[in-house]
């Protein structure tokens, strides 16, 4: 279980944003930030502008969490997967077969691939050439 779990609350109840971040592993202005990029996460806000988190706010923000930590994907991305799916998205993961970049950009072309890695073979050489003198 995790340490908010540990702290005599139950499941349900809300969680103030120290304790997010404390069960996340995310700091405090970080959870705020992600509240101005996704839309989706609202936690209640009591006077004087306390966060109060109810459990499917802190199960979005653990999977926005994961996907752009773990899985590699950029706010964007994650914006993306959001407006296209919904919530939901995120508890069902990515589309499976789906790379990062798929859920960022399309795909390369087969030719422009083939001319960036002719680059990236060009620099390469350069490199070691500059290493040798």
């Amino acid at each position: 279980m995790g340490s908010a779990r540990q702290d005599g609350k139950s499941a349900a109840a809300f969680r103030t944003i120290s304790e997010v971040s404390d069960e996340l592993n995310v700091p405090q202005h970080v959870l705020r930030f992600w509240e101005t990029k996704f839309t989706q996460v609202r936690p209640m806000k009591r006077g004087g502008g306390r966060r109060y988190y109810r459990p499917e706010d802190i199960e979005l923000l653990r999977g926005i969490r994961d996907l752009l930590y773990q899985e590699g994907f950029t706010i964007r991305g994650v914006q993306k997967l959001l407006r296209e799916g919904g919530v939901a998205a995120l508890e069902n993961g990515a589309p499976s077969g789906a790379s990062v970049a798929g859920q960022v950009a399309p795909a390369l072309k087969p030719e422009k691939d083939q001319a960036l890695r002719d680059i990236l073979g060009e620099l390469q050489e350069l490199s070691q050439l500059l290493k040798e003198k």
